[in-house]
């Protein structure tokens, strides 16, 4: 069964779930379920904010869709904040789910250097389900990405501005 974490349209109420025993008796380690019973840090931040960057991710042979976002102090470089949706499996909403928690209060360089095999290890992630950490890993990457693209692009834009100035002022 497919559950979106996150988007609410999607979202399944309790009812509807694979029970958690199922679950576990399928081969899942205990972090997973947990993970995928109390997903971390799902919603989403306002994507024009130029202190939060998007990173949008899917795998199309499975359809797992994750959508991993940071929110960035400009003054330290530290990462304040991190939320996910995910549309896919329990092992993908799990390692979005770990993903936001790992880049909570570290610098952007730290977070590059989290790997999908380290993901993977925590969650006991299967062979079947590596793709999901692999999602997790390019989510951080992508995040990361759009976030100093913003910020050179703000920067370029205050340099125009302060050119502009520099020649109307002469």
């Amino acid at each position: 069964m497919l559950r979106a974490a996150g988007w609410r349209l999607l979202r399944l109420g309790s009812e509807h779930r694979a029970p958690t025993a199922a679950v576990a008796a399928r081969g899942y380690h205990e972090r997973v379920v947990d993970h995928y019973d109390n997903p971390r840090n799902v919603g989403s931040f306002d994507k024009n904010d130029p202190t939060v960057g998007t990173g949008l991710v899917g795998a199309p042979a499975c359809g797992d869709v994750m959508k991993l976002q940071i929110k960035v102090d400009d003054a330290t470089g530290k990462i304040v904040d991190a939320c996910f949706k995910t549309f896919g499996c329990g092992s993908a909403i799990a390692s979005s789910s770990v993903a936001t928690e790992w880049v909570k209060g570290k610098h952007m360089e730290e977070v590059l250097s989290i790997k999908n095999t380290e993901i993977a290890k925590h969650l006991s992630l299967p062979p079947v389900k590596l793709h999901c950490s692999m999602l997790a890993e390019d989510a951080i990457k992508a995040a990361v990405k759009d976030y100093e693209a913003k910020k050179a692009k703000l920067a370029a834009g205050n340099a125009e501005t302060t050119q502009t100035e520099k020649v109307a002022g002469a």
